[in-house]
Formats: structure tokens, sequence, C-alpha cells
């Protein structure tokens, strides 16, 4: 009989509890798979809910319709094998575990319990579910195949190992959501590649693809042989479906003179093994695939970056139900950045841009934003808010008599142009992004209800220096971002004469100690060893810890580091310890 099992990915940007929606998507994808003659076809982890679900896995309505959403779905599964991923309440209603159900012939034949629960960076998983014990190797007509979920394919020991030793499964298929960070693709090709060398198997990795909340989930789902070579790879940041061959003789090649194999297969406490036969229709021979798929290239770290930026902003407008986006614009680099990915990731059809000059504006600002916005094709609103603030000096004279001016009015002016922004956005359904930086969210140099004002912050996890060089990179096919607003000094201009530098460290200097700081935790003195000055480190270390309340008040952004301010970084707002 053919050891060729034909194996389906579907990555697919699914919505977090929009169940209807979901089970929907999934019938038309396997719909599919089975048009392609596929034997089996795997869906993202927790597929039917979307990823991650938190508390709603709390709401015992919630997994109840879960439930009742997967049964409907298995009726609607023949002439395939499905595995779908969805939370499963235990017999007794006392856990709940992280499944992958496996669909076959109209009903859920088995369902696997993911056994290893990360519960760090971003995850908090063991909040919600408890751990799975075994194995599970569906057997399709002599092809063994284990079934895993996202982090049980990244530890060793567990399920992965048990399936291929005692169950001797030829393939892993592992149904992810594995959220991306610079770099984490290859980190996941070069990890699985070493596990199927150990194992002598094949791995097919199905990932999640979209953006959820500060999260974006980057697809780039894997075929990987027992040699190590990447024999399919998904597209990056768009949904996508694979449909590969697979000639499971090559692991008993790889596997000859192993002596871990060379026991009969068994089933024991550990290991269940179920059996179910693949459909006449899907038989190989007498549908072939209709092209042989080219392997896409891994795309540059900051097109990554730059498309991570662009998919976390589209689904959070896209997926809440907003009508576009609006942004201050104010001819600086990073309202110019935020600008660019809104009309690149929306359309510029979708984002308004509004200029609101104050007396301290350089007319050169305001000519650069307007140069900006005709570049991308993006409406431009101009509103000045000089009357405004006038105003308000005006009203707060008498409680402020006897005072001098201070960084209280340069923060008039930031949270002035705060309300005109939410009141467009009230008026029109925009939805507010805010421009602020990882390096100004570090230190706190932003203006809560001013330019923190909003709901989405596009460039939360993207330090200045970053900035730079995503907008030199954005025009490398031709000038959009104005070079002069790339090459001007920072300046927030709420007063005269105004730059960056008057209270920060240069932007090179700053991101190193911040970098050391926030994302790798260094001590000050580890960070002192790097070069940096003492009393520099000092500063800016004590601008970050009495910054936190400021986060804490911080719109979402999107993720693209290891160590992003929200899910990642929590520490408490009220908390004495510095370090020393």
């Amino acid at each position: 009989m053919s050891r060729i099992v034909r194996v389906a990915l579907c990555q697919d940007n699914l919505s977090v509890g929009d169940l209807v929606a979901n089970q929907r998507q999934l019938r038309a994808r396997i719909d599919v798979a089975v048009e392609h003659g596929a034997d089996l076809v795997a869906f993202p982890e927790l597929s039917i809910t979307g990823y991650p679900p938190e508390d709603l896995l709390l709401k015992p309505g919630f997994v109840s319709e879960t439930a009742d959403a997967l049964h409907e779905l298995a009726t609607s599964v023949t002439n395939i094998t499905a595995l779908v991923g969805y939370p499963e309440i235990s017999e007794n209603a006392a856990e709940l575990h992280n499944c992958a159900a496996v669909l076959f012939e109209g009903r859920v034949a088995a369902s696997y319990r993911k056994h290893h629960l990360p519960n760090y960076a971003v995850f908090d998983e063991r909040r919600y579910f408890t751990a799975g014990n075994g194995a599970l190797v569906v057997d399709l007509d002599g092809c063994r195949i284990g079934v895993t979920v996202c982090e049980d394919i990244w530890i060793t020991g567990g399920p992965a190992d048990w399936a291929v030793i005692d169950g001797h499964a030829d393939l892993i298929v592992n149904l992810s959501a594995s959220p991306y960070h610079m770099g984490k693709g290859e980190e996941r090709e070069q990890l699985f590649a070493a596990k199927c060398i150990n194992h002598r198997c094949f791995l097919a990795f199905c990932n999640a693809v979209g953006g959820q909340d500060e999260l974006v989930f980057d697809g780039h789902s894997l075929v990987i042989g027992p040699d190590g070579t990447v024999v399919a790879r998904g597209k990056q940041f768009e949904e996508d479906l694979l449909v590969v061959d697979l000639d499971l003789d090559a692991c008993s090649t790889h596997r000859d003179g192993d002596t871990r194999w060379n026991d009969q297969p068994v089933a024991d406490d550990r290991v269940t093994v179920i059996h179910v036969t693949r459909s006449p229709v899907s038989k190989k021979e007498s549908k072939p695939l209709a092209h042989k798929r080219r392997l896409p290239i891994l795309l540059p770290p900051d097109t990554e970056v730059y498309r991570a930026l662009m998919l976390g902003t589209a689904d959070y407008v896209r997926k809440n139900g907003f009508q576009g986006g609006v942004l201050g614009l104010s001819g600086g680099i990073d309202s110019a950045l935020a600008l660019t990915v809104a009309a690149d990731a929306l359309g510029p059809e979708s984002v308004t841009a509004v200029s609101m000059p104050s007396l301290f504006t350089a007319e050169m600002n305001r000519d650069d934003a307007r140069q900006l916005s005709n570049n991308l094709g993006v409406t431009l609103i101009e509103l000045p808010v000089e009357d405004l603030a006038a105003s308000y000096r005006e009203a707060l004279a008498e409680p402020f008599s006897g005072t001098e001016p201070d960084v209280t009015e340069e923060n008039l002016q930031a949270r002035i142009r705060g309300n005109l922004l939410m009141a467009l956005s009230n008026k029109f359904g925009w939805l507010v992004l805010t421009t602020g930086n990882k390096s100004e969210m570090s230190v706190g140099y932003a203006t809560l209800y001013g330019d923190m004002a909003g709901g989405f912050a596009v460039l939360k996890d993207v330090f200045k220096t970053s900035v730079y060089r995503l907008s030199r990179w954005r025009n490398r096919d031709g000038e959009i971002i104005p070079q002069r607003i790339i090459d001007k000094p920072p300046t927030a201009e709420l007063r005269a004469n105004q730059l960056d530098t008057d209270n920060l460290p240069p932007y090179d200097e700053l991101d190193g100690i911040l970098e050391a700081y926030v994302e790798r935790d260094e001590s000050p003195i580890e960070i002192e060893a790097r070069g940096f000055d003492k009393d520099t480190v000092r500063r800016v270390l004590a601008l970050v810890d009495g910054a936190e309340y400021k986060r804490r008040q911080a719109p979402p952004g999107v993720r693209v580091s290891t160590r992003a301010f929200g899910k990642d970084r929590r520490l408490p707002i009220t908390n004495r310890y510095r370090p020393r």
C-alpha cells in the first residue's frame, strides 16, 4: 500500500470569539482540501475560538458553544481527516484542555490534549488549561501521524517524542498559534529541522496568521523532512494553503540501523493509536498535484517587522469594526512612519491625517506633513491649536498666577490635540492611532491624555533608531517619506527651539541602554560595563522606573520584540524597588 500521504495545512486568519465565522471558514477550507485530494487537513491551535481567547474560557457558555460548533463542523467532514483546535471540557466539568480534535466520517473520532502549557512572556495557559498526559497517533492506512499542539514541539520530551519513538509515527503534525517577534521564523526553522533529524521524521507545522490585540501571528507554516530540509513553507503574514505529498518511506530509510526503532510500535498508557482510512477520492495515482509549488524565500528582517506592523494595525482596525484610522501628523519622523504603515495597511482612502500646528510649529514641518500626505494619497485636515491653547491659558490664569510657564503649558497643547483627534474619532468612527515609539514610552517622554490618547499604538514596540531604519527601508524604491523628515533633528515642538536632546541622551545611546535594561533585564553595573556613562545610565533607568504609571495607561500596540510593554513586561505601578 502506498505510504504517500497528502497533507493540507490551512494557515487562517481567524477572529477570537467569532465561533460562527470561524466554523464557516474552516468548513470552506476543508472543502478546498478535499478538492485537492488531501488525506489530512490541519488548522491552527484553538482554531474554533481563535487564539488567545483569554478569559472567554472562564465563561461556561462560551466553552459550551465552542463544543457545539466543533460537533456541527464534524458532521460536514467526509472524504478527509481533519485536525481542528478547540478547548475541551472534561466529563466532570472540572478541567479544561487545549485540544486537537480528529474529525473523521462526520464525527469527533479522537481528541489530543496539549501537554506542555507555556506560562512565560505573552503566554498564560496555566490560568485556563490542565495539561494532557499522553500522545495520540493517527494510523491512516499504515501512515502513522502523531498529533501535537504548539509548545509540544518546542520542548524536548513529551508527546512528540512518545509518538515517534513508542508509536513509530513518521509524521508529526503540530497545530500552532506561535506569535511573531523579530527573527522568530528563522528560529523555528532551525529548531524544527533539528527535531526532524533527531526523530528521523517529517514535521507539518500549521501556524495561525493575523493580528490579535498586541500579538501578530505570522503564518509561515512549514513542512520539514527527516533530513532537516524545508519541504514547503507558507507565506509570511498572509493566509495560505499548503498542500504537500509526503513519502513516509523516507523515514524508514533514515531509521535503518537506529536501535530506537527496533521494537514494534506500541499503544501503551502513554500512546493512543486510532485507525482511520483514506477516502477513495484522494488516491494520488488518480489526482496528482497540479503543480510543484515554489519555496518562498524568508523575508529580510526590516521587511518582516514592517509587515508585522501592517498586519497588526489592519486587523485591529478591521476586527474591532472601525471605519478607518486617524492620527496627528506633526511633520516629524514618528508620525510620518506611523501614517505610512497605516496607509499601507488600511489603504490611503481609509486613513486621515490631521496637522495641528501651534505657535511653535515650523513652517517646514507643515510643508513636510503636506508632502507626505500627498505622496501617500491620504486626506489631510489642518486644525490650528494656538487659539485653543490661548483659551486654556486664559482659563487657568488665576490658579496659575505667580508661577512661571513650564512643562504644564507645553502639555496643554498635546492634550488639545488629543481632544481634537478623539472628536474626529467619535464623529466618524475612526480609530485614533498614536504615534509614539518604544524609546519614548520607556522613559515617559510622552503626554498622558495628549499624544498618548488613542486606541492603538502603531510603533509602541519600535525603538527610535529602528523608526529611522524602517523609514529608510520604506523609501527603498523611491521617496515616500520626505528625506527632510528623516534628516532633521527630532523635536516635540511644544516650546521655542525645543529638541529631544534637551531632555534625553542621543537616541543611539538611549536605545542601547534601553535594550539592555528593558529587553534583557541587565543591572546598572552590567550596562555601564558596556561602555555607557554611569550618570547617564542612572538617569535613564530612573526615568524608565518612574514611567510605569504612564505605560499602564497607554493603548495596546503591535508586539515585534521578545519584551514588549504590556503582555511581556508587567511590573507593579506602585513599586519602590530600584536596582543598585
